[in-house]
């Protein structure tokens, strides 16, 4: 098992040396920050997630939201984190620079990955599809993000993704079996 994960880590690591060589560019990469930065602390899908809250026609859709990114935290960012304890990358490898403040907390899996699947999971599932469709665009920016900022391993982001969707996945389920009486 040690050397699968071993094997995993080398191959995160050669993408994020080639990300870091061969497609950050000075041009692109304030855009890519600030793209990242709205994946902090899950800040723009809670306001996201508010908004919603304030229309009676989309209040359900901001409660599931709200349940999912609960969801994806306690998942992602006290759970797994902290029984993965996976180092970041940059800690791994002194030839990544990363591009922001680096991250105190563990690498495995990515919460800004996590929280934006979880949102926008459940916003592509019951807003109209065009809107959906542009915050799953995204959540994915923002998980690629993760990659270029160099703050991430790949395998992090994809399973960050993973989580995400099945945060917002339960938290319809549980929308629907507790809380759809006392707000629908």
């Amino acid at each position: 098992m040690i050397g699968m994960i071993e094997l995993l880590t080398n191959v995160d690591i050669q993408i994020l040396l080639f990300i870091q060589e061969s497609v950050r560019v000075s041009w692109l990469t304030p855009i890519v920050v600030f793209i990242t930065s709205l994946g902090n602390a899950g800040l723009f899908w809670i306001l996201l997630s508010a908004l919603l809250l304030l229309s009676k026609k989309t209040r359900k859709i901001g409660v599931i939201s709200f349940l999912a990114l609960l969801a994806s935290l306690f998942l992602n960012n006290l759970l797994l984190k902290n029984l993965v304890g996976r180092i970041r990358p940059y800690d791994v490898c002194g030839m990544l620079t990363p591009l922001v403040a680096k991250p105190v907390d563990f690498s495995f899996p990515s919460g800004h990955t996590g929280s934006s699947f979880a949102s926008a999971y459940v916003m592509y599932r019951y807003l109209p599809k065009k809107a959906g469709i542009a915050l799953l665009v995204l959540a994915a920016c923002i998980a690629l993000s993760r990659l270029y900022v160099g703050v991430h391993y790949p395998s992090d982001v994809f399973v960050g993704m993973f989580t995400g969707i099945g945060s917002g996945w339960l938290a319809g389920w549980m929308y629907r079996r507790y809380f759809a009486k006392m707000i629908d």
